[in-house]
């Protein structure tokens, strides 16, 4: 079952509603009562942030760097390219940008105070 489909009977249920008929759910029907309802909105609201986060990810996060795209990258990082135009060329995030530069050894990933900022040392 993939996020649409649990998105779509979370919501007929904490509608008062049977995700297959669209018929109403009788009265002492568990999914009625408040409690449950409430839960199932803020289930409702999580689910669909995760869903909304997975549309919005750029189409490469989390794919296999190849050779290439490395050399590319390093390439524009030599360049002075911004970070924000590199992630965006690779459909990556900022974020996959600078730890792929820290595994290839091209900056330290930075300790203590300075990782919770997010930022790094160039080391070549």
């Amino acid at each position: 079952m993939d996020n649409v489909d649990a998105l779509k009977i979370m919501r007929a249920l904490a509608s008062g509603l049977d995700p297959d008929s669209g018929e109403a759910l009788g009265a002492g029907e568990v999914c009625r009562r408040s409690q449950v309802v409430k839960a199932l909105n803020r289930a409702l609201g999580a689910l669909a942030q995760v869903e909304q986060r997975e549309r919005e990810s750029p189409v490469n996060a989390g794919r296999y760097w190849s050779r290439a795209e490395d050399s590319q990258m390093l390439e524009e990082v030599r360049r002075g390219t911004d970070f924000h135009q590199i992630a965006k060329s690779h459909n990556r995030t900022i974020g996959s940008i600078v730890a792929r530069l820290v595994k290839l050894g091209k900056i330290v990933a930075p300790r203590s105070s300075a990782a919770d900022s997010g930022a790094a040392t160039r080391t070549q």
